[in-house]
Formats: structure tokens, sequence, C-alpha cells
């Protein structure tokens, strides 16, 4: 089900299923930024990425000597959220553990995924909190599809000299690096720059990027350790991921706590962070 929240500039949709983003809307002229999604392209919109980023080796991980599975970006992107608020501007979701979950992840959590608009800002907050009787290990994410067309620029709030990890045929981390940017602010958005997959990126002192359009957004991801960005080569949207957290490489780890870029909160705390989308 959809729930709906605006203010005076911006309408904004999200989806109970996976706390997903749905639409954002400009009210001026009807402008909606987001991808639509479709089976033969992508299906999917903005899905929210906890307790893993990206894919496991084998799909499995240990923790206290026992081995759990866990798909691709982890649990929640595919679980319906309780909606604790939704009114006027501002929106909150929320997943709890339970049986199910500790199936593939034994820890106690709360996850809240919170929509606010601020003028023409979308503020998205994701807050994991800590139930478990003890540690929690984790990786939070967010994964949002901007709508776009090949030719557009993504332009950094200042200049970056970058390069990308790739993944494989099974989405594991390659243990190469590649060049991309050399102290510049852009990257065209090509057909073959998504070819080999998702540009990983790591190391970037920028805050904040624009997505130059037909339409400018300053996207804000903050102090995340990673930066995603994907398409399907020469689809029409381009993902901005904030991560923390990344893919698995193929050096076999004996425990989740050894995984890197992975998070980790003592009994009772709570990490929270937050991405924005302001339309210029």
């Amino acid at each position: 089900m959809y729930y709906k929240i605006e203010n005076e500039f911006l309408t904004c949709e999200i989806d109970d299923m996976g706390a997903q983003l749905h639409s954002l809307i400009l009210k001026e002229n009807s402008k909606e930024y987001i991808w639509q999604g479709n089976p033969d392209i992508w299906y999917g919109q903005a899905p929210v990425l906890f307790p893993i980023i990206g894919q496991l080796l084998d799909d499995k991980y240990r923790y206290n000597g026992t081995e759990y599975t866990m798909p691709k970006h982890g649990l929640a992107r595919k679980l319906l959220f309780n909606v604790k608020e939704c009114e006027g501007a501002k929106a909150v979701f929320s997943l709890e553990s339970d049986e199910k979950t500790r199936e593939n992840y034994p820890f106690d959590f709360e996850y809240l995924v919170t929509f606010e608009l601020c003028g023409k800002k979308l503020v998205n907050t994701m807050t994991v909190v800590n139930k478990t009787d003890g540690e929690m290990y984790f990786s939070v994410g967010a994964h949002p599809a901007f709508n776009c067309k090949v030719g557009d620029i993504i332009e950094f709030e200042q200049p970056e000299t970058l390069a990308t990890e790739r993944i494989d045929k099974d989405s594991i981390i390659i243990d190469e690096k590649y060049p991309l940017i050399e102290n510049s602010r852009e990257i065209a958005i090509t057909k073959e720059i998504f070819e080999p997959d998702a540009l990983i990126l790591s190391d970037i002192k920028s805050k904040k990027l624009r997505i130059k359009s037909d339409y400018e957004v300053e996207f804000t991801f903050g102090d995340c350790p990673f930066l995603g960005i994907w398409a399907k080569p020469g689809a029409p949207y381009v993902c901005i991921e904030p991560w923390y957290g990344v893919n698995d490489g193929r050096d076999v780890k004996a425990d989740i706590s050894e995984k890197r870029g992975i998070q980790h909160l003592n009994k009772g705390e709570t990490f929270e962070f937050a991405w924005s989308a302001e339309v210029i």
C-alpha cells in the first residue's frame, strides 16, 4: 500500500512493502523524479538495504560458529513495514525482528525508515536500534533511482580523484580498482559505464553531488564510507546509493564481525544516517 506525504512544493509516496520510495513529484509542474519501475528493465525503485549490502559469498555468513544465509541486499526490502506515523509532510515506517527474521539474522532490532519533506527537499533517515541482549553487526544503505538519460551528468561538490571497485558475475567484489576520474567533478552517464555493473566508490571528499539532467537534484550523502552508482546499461534512471557496508570479496571470513564495512552496535545503542534529495 502506498502512503502519501506532502508540503507546499512536493508530494511523496512510499510503499509499506520494503518502505520503498515510490514517487517524488514537484507540484508546480507535476514532474516525477523517481524511476517508476519496469520489470523488463529493473523492477525496483528505491529499495532499503538492511542488514547487509550487496552480495554475500555463496549467500552465507557465520556468527558465533553458526552459519546463516542471507539474500542480496538483505531482508528488509522484501518485508512489510508497519506505519508508525504518516501525517502532513512526514512518515515513519518500522520493521522489527521476529522469529522469521532470526532464521537468517540472529539479532533483535528495530529498523526505522523516516521520510520528511522540508521545502523542496526530501530527507530519508534510517535508524537501526539494537534490541539484542548483547552486540549486533549489520550494514545499512539506500538505493534510490532517479529518472535520467544517457548523456546526463553526475557532478560532485568538489574535484575528486576516484577509482571504482567492480563486482564479478556473482556480484562478488573484484580485488582490483579501476581509474574513473582524476581531479574532476563530473561523471558522465553513458551506456558503457555500467556494462561491468555498478560503480563502487570510497574515499570521497565531497558530501553531496548533483544529478544534472533536464532538471537538477542535489543529493547529499554525507560521510558514508561507500557510494554506489548504478543503472542497467542504457536504462533511463540512475541509482545513487550511500552504503554503510559493501559486497563480500572472495576471501572467506570466519565471522560477520570480520566482514569489510560491517557496522557494530552494543546493547541498547542506535545508529542513524540520512540522505536527502533537493530539487534545484
